[in-house]
């Protein structure tokens, strides 16, 4: 019996070569099985066999984007697979961009499925559900065991072209297909309603997207008495970028002094962010992080004063667990400092 060919695309980590300090990796490929590859192919069983693995460091590929797809997708063309699985990435940001991109990728380029695995608010998700197959995790690497089964059963199916869909074989909806029931709309959503009212088990057919509601900060009623924080996710930061926040799915915020400085200039600080055109940030880093305002504001006396440091990260991509950690980590801070308001800009 002839095997089904997969090709495995992995990070850095899971590669087993390190963490952070190795994710400037460049791509390079093996032909045999590595790291959670093996549990693959406990799950594809006789059917299937992983015939290579493509690995490439997430900073490398989030910061070098086209070419080092490209040195992927030769990588991964030079095994001739019949399918394609990547990560699962969890939800760690840059990984999920990165295996959303290579599925793309092989779906559109090379005309053969792919399969990858993400916790629902990776921000790869969202940017690339339309054209992968991605079957939802849980946010960490504890959930490989439950992930691992899940994408080898949709890959096997997809490698006999059986049909799939979202429901049946657990994979984010892809697109929406338009079809003619024997029961007019109003019928259905009746029928819905009074099964929602029952307590009675009942499937919706848009399910609609569920959204954190934040409830506003008082008021504040004196301005002029008030001490005040820049925060930014516009990426603004010293010249040179010293903590290495990345361009795109920063797994780290940065926080640097402002006492005694009036303005941003273009000699002294950048922006680290890969999301937006980067020039005019660059020529005046106060487009991003206002300082020159709020400092004048704070000498007119319009604010009582500003706070000595600044904080700042990349938006783009990053998964929303870990803004909201690096919120929660900068208003303790903040809170201790006796900081009264932010003014958080983006971009």
């Amino acid at each position: 019996m002839t095997k089904f060919k997969v090709v495995h695309y992995i990070n850095q980590f899971y590669a087993g070569i390190g963490g952070e300090e190795k994710a400037d990796i460049q791509p390079f490929s093996k032909a045999e099985v590595v790291g959670p590859g093996l549990a693959f192919m406990n799950s594809f069983g006789e059917e299937a066999e992983i015939v290579g693995t493509v690995v490439c460091g997430d900073s490398f590929f989030n910061e070098n984007l086209d070419s080092a797809k490209k040195e992927v997708l030769e990588r991964i063309k030079q095994f001739e697979p019949d399918i394609v699985v990547a990560g699962p990435a969890f939800n760690a940001g840059r990984y999920g961009i990165a295996c959303g991109e290579v599925a793309q990728a092989v779906m559109t380029e090379l005309d053969i499925p792919a399969v990858t695995g993400m916790y629902e608010e990776n921000p790869g998700v969202e940017m690339y559900k339309k054209a992968a197959y991605i079957t939802p995790t849980r946010n960490s690497a504890a959930g490989m065991r439950k992930a691992v089964p899940v994408m080898a059963r949709l890959t096997l199916k997809l490698l006999k072209g059986e049909a799939v869909s979202p429901a049946a074989d657990n994979y984010f909806v892809r697109y929406r297909k338009n079809f003619q029931d024997e029961k007019r709309g109003s019928e259905r959503a009746v029928e819905m309603l009074i099964h929602k009212v029952k307590n009675e088990e009942f499937v919706t057919e848009f399910p609609m997207p569920e959204f954190d509601n934040v409830a506003p900060a008082t008021a504040i009623k004196d301005l002029t008495k008030t001490k005040i924080a820049l925060v930014t996710s516009g990426g603004i930061v010293p010249k040179g970028n010293p903590d290495r926040i990345e361009s795109s799915s920063a797994s780290k915020y940065g926080m640097y002094s402002i006492e005694n400085v009036d303005t941003l200039t273009a000699d002294s600080y950048e922006t680290a962010h890969g999301g937006y055109d980067p020039v005019y940030a660059n020529q005046d880093p106060n487009r991003v992080l206002p300082l020159d305002i709020v400092r004048a504001m704070e000498k007119e006396g319009m604010i009582g004063s500003l706070h000595n440091y600044f904080y700042t990260t990349v938006g783009n991509g990053t998964a929303v667990a870990n803004a909201k950690k690096y919120a929660a980590e900068i208003a303790q801070k903040l809170l201790a400092d006796g900081v009264e308001a932010v003014i958080l800009t983006s971009t």
